[in-house]
């Protein structure tokens, strides 16, 4: 009895100092949220998402961990992508849009070089020896980028804001960052000081013919334990060049992209994720499968889309290529008639004059 007794006492201590240490982790990632008034979807502590969103708790979180069964990834070489060598000056009419990957674009139009949710690490967690691992390389080498004048976050998520990844940006350029409503006070922390913060359907006029929309997104926010929803999470619509361009970030489908189609369509090029959507019964709410994602193509008004956030990054249960098999069969059996909606290549760009 001596000897289970100290078996148990070993095991819960164990647990205790487990807990403690997770706990303790959860507080030091946790970042500071909006203190801004109350609006239809901030309360004045944290931010919710429009109509009859589930919510998805610890318990599901421990339930999906202890039920997974991701599918197959494979890691890809250097020598197996084609790397971008984007020209230095953008154009003054028109755009050129060069995938990345993951969520990671680089757009270039009206005299300015844009990035959305830019990751160049190779972890997209709080530890560098811990977490999603890169399996492709970014379509773009870091030193070949341009001069970055501005870069959209759509919310704080690690594979969305890549911390190390923006503090090389912005020693490297000093651009503008937009983001939603509390992002900025944690850049502001890490020593990135030129931020701007959008809520939802407010817009930043960089000039006479550049303008960036913040539209609404279904999700969530967090970096730690503690911070689950304090800051907002957004899409962007980005006008210039005589385009528009729809960037969704990361987001479940909802009504609000038929909103934003009957403000902005016809939109030129939307910007649709695809991947990080299986289970299901868990990752539905907040991410889109391929046939949502061609949905939401269609209720924005967007003449053409390219699906973005997947198999860069093992975020969920889906293996690397089942978006783009799924993608292929929801086209398929898409109704009515065909749908210009294709997935980006690493390294890739396309002219819209």
């Amino acid at each position: 009895m001596r000897i289970l007794y100290l078996i148990l006492v070993s095991l819960f201590s164990i647990l205790f100092l487990f807990s403690l240490c997770m706990m303790t982790l959860g507080k030091i990632f946790s970042q500071p949220g909006y203190t801004g008034e109350k609006s239809d979807h901030f309360n004045g502590t944290i931010f919710k998402n429009t109509g009859q969103v589930p919510s998805k708790g610890l318990f599901d979180v421990l339930k999906w961990y202890m039920t997974r069964e991701q599918g197959e990834w494979t890691e890809v070489s250097e020598s197996e992508v084609s790397f971008a060598e984007p020209q230095s000056s953008p154009p003054d009419s028109g755009m050129v849009v060069t995938y990345v990957n993951h969520s990671t674009f680089l757009i270039q139009t009206a005299g300015m070089n844009i990035l959305t949710d830019p990751v160049w690490s190779d972890r997209v967690s709080p530890l560098s020896f811990a977490g999603p691992k890169r399996f492709r390389p970014p379509g773009i080498r870091f030193e070949d980028l341009p001069n970055i004048d501005l870069i959209i976050i759509s919310h704080n998520h690690y594979d969305h804001l890549d911390i190390e990844t923006l503090r090389r940006l912005n020693d490297r350029f000093e651009p503008l960052v937009i983001t939603p409503l509390g992002v900025s006070e944690y850049l502001n922390q890490e020593g990135i000081n030129q931020t701007a913060e959008l809520d939802w359907w407010e817009e930043n006029t960089l000039s006479d013919s550049f303008k960036v929309h913040s539209v609404p997104a279904q999700h969530f926010s967090g970096r730690g334990l503690y911070d689950r929803d304090k800051t907002l999470w957004s899409g962007y619509l980005i006008e210039a060049g005589g385009r528009k361009i729809y960037f969704a970030g990361d987001t479940g489908y909802g009504d609000f992209f038929n909103e934003i189609g009957s403000r902005f369509a016809p939109i030129d090029l939307g910007l649709i994720p695809i991947g990080a959507y299986q289970p299901r019964w868990f990752m539905k709410p907040m991410h889109i499968d391929p046939s949502e994602a061609i949905q939401a193509h269609k209720d924005i008004g967007a003449v053409k889309s390219f699906g973005m956030h997947f198999n860069t990054f093992p975020m969920a249960d889906d293996g690397m290529q089942d978006p783009l098999n799924d993608l292929q069969k929801a086209l398929e059996n898409s109704n009515p008639g065909p749908v210009d909606f294709s997935v980006a290549q690493e390294g890739r760009s396309i002219r819209l004059f």
